[in-house]
């Protein structure tokens, strides 16, 4: 008899009615996508990796809040920037340190950036090569500043933060060598002083920064707020953010550390110059407010190959100083002469004129974040979006349909409990990333789906959701109920088998087709029969 296989590719949760939550899942129906979803609350100690009912299938605890991302390696490892203080360097993002976790939480590896002129901030990024890319500060002086062009008038601190961006090799258990390094204030013009370093004409140099644009800085000492490094291995680039300026970058990482502090033009691999800005062409000259696209925006990125929308850019644009405040999420085309080569015409601004995708909610207003935030596209076709200051996660189908949302229940004074109102303490989260049930950091690991954050939750209707069913003619599973074994026949190849209990656990992994199930309890489980290229689901129950 012919199995009836769901063409689903991993497993679904989905909640019948949470209208009654206020906090964790509210909504979770059959078009979301199946993954963990790994976020840090801000102030508190604690990462969490939950299941799409907001249950914990793992966490991590530190001895500092984050400063501010993290992330999953495919080892299974937790790469997390940390909070320590620093009054000297002491802005919304600021860090301090790195650290690096196992999966049971064990410290590492850490790495200690503060002191009285510098400090890690924001974000970290993990290499291909094991290697750690950091986004720090360093002080120059108010003599400094001013001899690299600064209006004077425009220093309002005594000092100015350059921004920088270190490749880390870790060392030990708490040290590393630098093995990369780039400054922004190696590609500085202004047009303020002739007799002053970095003189030029502003608006011929767009592979420049000028260090008299102020954004919605103000003239203070942390007057680009980089909030974002994210780096793209296929391009050997670098996206950068920067919040006050409302403007992203892209720079090469082929280059030495020599190359890196060079302004040869912003040509690829001869420099640390801008390869590619866009957001804000009034910083280098070559637009008027009416330009102006992004408004404090974060987590710039390419969306990965193999994802719909592929190489072009996604980006949570909060809309911070726009007038109504409303926060959408961008995807662009960066222009190119060929890849990785970014087109330009000089006396213009840089492309593209306008996106090629905005979401905004049915209410524009509804939906706004002034600070933190991300998106992310998810191999189904959906986009995971972190309204940062609300604590707030949802996911969107691309026809705009939410089919998942989630609230933090983690504030400064504790965990909230089910019913509590979340909007009445901060539960403020700088990014949210989702990772698919396939992810490697997850093979061959008991994923028991533990408790949910949030204090006496609700997870009723919790279960598992089947996708519409199809016939394979050249695939069987006899028998279906099983009692002992199982076997998979058929013409198709079997590159593995994996059995999963219905809260998530992967209970066993096998290349073979003929699979024991007499240790089993009775119940339901799920089989995926992963063969070729496609993944198949097949539900089994157990007498």
């Amino acid at each position: 008899m012919k199995s009836k296989l769901f063409l689903c590719c991993s497993l679904l949760f989905f909640i019948t009615s949470k209208a009654q939550n206020t906090i964790g899942t509210i909504t979770n129906t059959q078009g979301t996508f199946n993954g963990y979803t790994l976020y840090a609350p801000a102030g508190h100690t604690e990462t969490y990796l939950i299941n799409n009912c907001g249950e914990i299938i793992n966490q991590w605890t530190s001895t500092v809040a984050p400063g501010n991302a993290v992330y999953l390696l495919e080892n299974g490892n937790l790469l997390r920037a940390g909070r320590i203080s620093n009054p000297d360097i002491n802005f919304g993002g600021v860090g301090g340190k790195v650290e690096l976790f196992d999966w049971d939480s064990n410290l590492l590896w850490e790495y200690t950036y503060s002191t009285t002129t510098v400090s890690q901030h924001h974000d970290v990024f993990p290499m291909p090569n094991g290697n750690i890319l950091m986004l720090a500060v360093t002080t120059m002086t108010e003599a400094e500043a001013i001899q690299a062009g600064r209006n004077p008038a425009n220093i309002t601190q005594g000092k100015l933060f350059n921004e920088q961006i270190l490749e880390l090799e870790p060392v030990g258990t708490d040290s590393a060598n630098i093995v990369w390094e780039w400054n922004v204030n190696d590609h500085f013009i202004q047009d303020h002083d002739p007799t002053k370093d970095n003189h030029g004409v502003v608006e011929d140099n767009p592979q420049l920064l000028d260090i008299n644009f102020l954004g919605n800085s103000a003239g203070n000492a942390n007057w680009l707020h980089y909030n974002s490094i994210q780096y793209d291995e296929r391009l050997d680039q670098i996206v950068i953010s920067s919040r006050l300026l409302s403007e992203i970058y892209i720079i090469d990482h082929s280059t030495t550390t020599a190359e890196a502090a060079t302004n040869t033009g912003g040509d690829r691999g001869k420099g640390g110059d801008f390869l590619y800005r866009w957001g804000n062409p009034q910083a280098y000259k070559r637009g008027t407010p009416d330009d102006q696209k992004l408004f404090g925006q974060h987590y710039p990125h390419f969306i990965p190959d193999g994802l719909d929308d592929a190489r072009k850019i996604i980006l949570f644009n909060n809309g911070f100083n726009r007038i109504p405040s409303v926060s959408q999420i961008d995807i662009i085309t960066p222009p190119e002469d060929s890849e990785g080569v970014y087109s330009y015409t000089s006396g213009t601004a840089y492309g593209p004129i306008n996106t090629d995708y905005t979401y905004k909610a049915a209410v524009e207003t509804d939906f706004y974040s002034r600070i933190l935030s991300s998106a992310q596209r998810l191999p189904n076709g959906n986009t995971l979006i972190c309204d940062g200051d609300d604590g707030y996660f949802f996911e969107i189908t691309p026809d705009e349909e939410i089919v998942w949302e989630y609230i933090n229940p983690v504030t400064p004074t504790g965990i909230l409990s089910q019913g509590d109102d979340s909007t009445a303490s901060p539960n403020l989260t700088f990014r949210v990333l989702r990772y698919a049930a396939d992810y490697p950091a997850f093979d061959g690991r008991t994923l028991t789906a533990g408790a949910a954050v949030e204090q006496n939750p609700d997870l009723t209707g919790c279960t598992i959701l089947s996708t519409p069913e199809s016939e394979l003619a050249d695939l069987s599973i006899i028998p279906n109920p099983v009692k002992n074994s199982i076997s998979i026949t058929g013409a198709i190849s079997v590159d593995k088998v994996e059995i999963y209990s219905t809260l998530g656990q992967l209970i066993h992994s096998t290349q073979k087709r003929n699979i024991d199930f007499s240790n089993q309890r009775a119940g339901l489980y799920i089989l995926k029969i992963y063969s070729d290229n496609k993944i198949m689901t097949s539900k089994i129950i157990k007498k």
